[in-house]
């Protein structure tokens, strides 16, 4: 990989003015390339190149951006192999799954491109007609995390260009260099200045968040983060949306087919390492099962190669950083010294890289640091309850609410049981399933605002009425 990594700012390439930093792969623990760091001057820079392209960008045609937005599409389907193979150096995931990353930021990008954003008529009488249009904000800052860091880039910067906002993007310092590549590739389409990148962690995020010329704020991260955000942002009433920490709970109900359903527990519960937002991350069981169960998510488990993303055999790759290790490995260790049952894994693994293998943990319930807080890696606490009503009572009792699912075979008790969780998503049989049509979002302590649909693209714009007196 290039040693010359730069920022692009108003359609130019240029150096940190702070320096660099290295980017570790967590693989190895080795240098993948030194990133640039940004200057708060070079922020001021870029959202003033934005705010500039802005006064033009905004009044492009819907047709204009369309086109735009299936060439930057186009980009990245060209630059895919390159784009994946960034992805498993700096994050860590198998191939397989960056390449799924890959795949998921194309079917976004062309969703979002294909968009209409109505007009809505209040009313149209002999008299009156009352037209509710959508304009763009202005300049739009994306704050991105390091666990998904090219599809979550494309999920902030596609819909504020669709709807046409102009963007400074500011992505994880543990996972920088595909965005730093996505950004150069989309301004090889996009005129100057309207998407902008600039690189650094609290000092950048702070002084993003309290920028008087940024009219929102797109966050995906912890809900920590997300409340500073919020307390800075209020210096210009910045629109914000926020998809924050989750906690999600599945709840397996007794008539379910545990043959039938593992498979897909274990996949969601595991999903790039545990290491994603609305990951399975409590599993509620009934005691009439709940053996069965653990035994089935131990043999899949086991069933995993974990090692460097880069190898073919590898189906499990590492934590993305040593201190997300930290956190997986206390939580784990505390639930093993307050009665908790390791199945399986419990351990890193010794040797270099931030391995932690696929762990089950039985003989835990609420009350339990493991299941009271986001482990957000790779280990799952498995709760078994007797009663329905305990089980929901236990999957709401929870400051974080952004998804939750259901399993049985019954589908209408599976749902009178859906409606009753805290969250903002609930899948029935499945999990962790986002889409580019479904708006998605949480509540409670996960925050506020949707993504995805049109209900997501609306967010990054405000409604105009035009009252007309016939």
């Amino acid at each position: 990989m290039s040693d010359a990594i730069q920022l692009t700012i108003n359609g130019h390439s240029v150096a940190g003015a702070a320096g660099q930093f290295d980017v570790i792969n967590p693989a190895t623990e080795l240098t993948v390339a030194q990133a640039p760091l940004a200057s708060v001057a070079q922020l001021d820079e870029a959202v003033a190149a934005a705010g500039a392209a802005f006064k033009t960008w905004q009044h492009s045609s819907h047709e204009n951006r369309q086109t735009l937005i299936r060439q930057i599409a186009d980009k990245i389907e060209q630059h895919g192999d390159e784009l994946a193979e960034i992805i498993v150096q700096e994050q860590g995931k198998p191939l397989f799954l960056a390449n799924m990353e890959v795949q998921g930021a194309l079917a976004w990008a062309r969703y979002t491109a294909d968009l209409d954003i109505p007009v809505e008529v209040i009313e149209d009488s002999p008299n009156k007609r009352i037209e509710n249009h959508r304009k763009p904000l202005g300049v739009v800052a994306s704050i991105t995390p390091w666990n998904w860091p090219l599809m979550i880039a494309i999920w902030h910067i596609i819909p504020a260009l669709r709807s046409g906002n102009t963007v400074v993007c500011k992505p994880s310092g543990l996972t920088p260099l595909n965005t730093l590549r996505l950004v150069e590739l989309m301004n090889e389409v996009l005129p100057a200045g309207v998407v902008n990148i600039v690189t650094g962690e609290a000092e950048i995020g702070n002084a993003i968040s309290a920028h008087k010329d940024i009219q929102k704020v797109v966050f995906t991260g912890s809900t920590a983060t997300g409340q500073r955000i919020m307390e800075s942002a209020a210096g210009n009433l910045k629109r914000l949306t926020l998809e924050l920490g989750g906690n999600d709970a599945a709840i397996v109900l007794p008539d379910s087919d545990i043959d039938a359903i593992a498979e897909g527990l274990f996949q969601t519960a595991f999903l790039n390492m545990g290491q994603t937002c609305a990951c399975l991350k409590r599993l509620y069981v009934h005691e009439s099962q709940y053996q069965a169960v653990c035994d089935k998510l131990v043999e899949l488990a086991q069933a995993q190669t974990v090692g460097d993303g880069m190898a073919d055999t590898t189906t499990f790759g590492p934590v993305q950083n040593a201190n997300q290790l930290k956190i997986v490995s206390e939580l784990v260790s505390d639930a093993a010294a307050n009665g908790g049952k390791v199945l399986c894994g419990g351990e890193a693994l010794s040797g270099d890289g931030y391995f932690y293998p696929p762990t089950i943990v039985a003989n835990v319930s609420n009350g339990t640091r493991l299941v009271d807080e986001e482990q957000f890696g790779p280990a799952l606490p498995v709760i078994a309850y007797s009663e329905v009503d305990d089980a929901i009572r236990m999957a709401n009792d929870c400051s974080v609410g952004l998804g939750g699912s259901v399993w049985g075979k019954d589908l209408d008790a599976a749902q009178a049981i859906a409606a009753q969780l805290e969250c903002g998503t609930v899948w029935i049989n499945g999990h962790a399933e986002v889409l580019p049509h479904a708006p998605f979002g949480g509540c409670k302590m996960s925050g506020f605002g949707v993504e995805f649909g049109l209900d997501g693209l609306l967010e990054y714009t405000v409604p105009q009425i035009i009252n007309i007196n016939k």
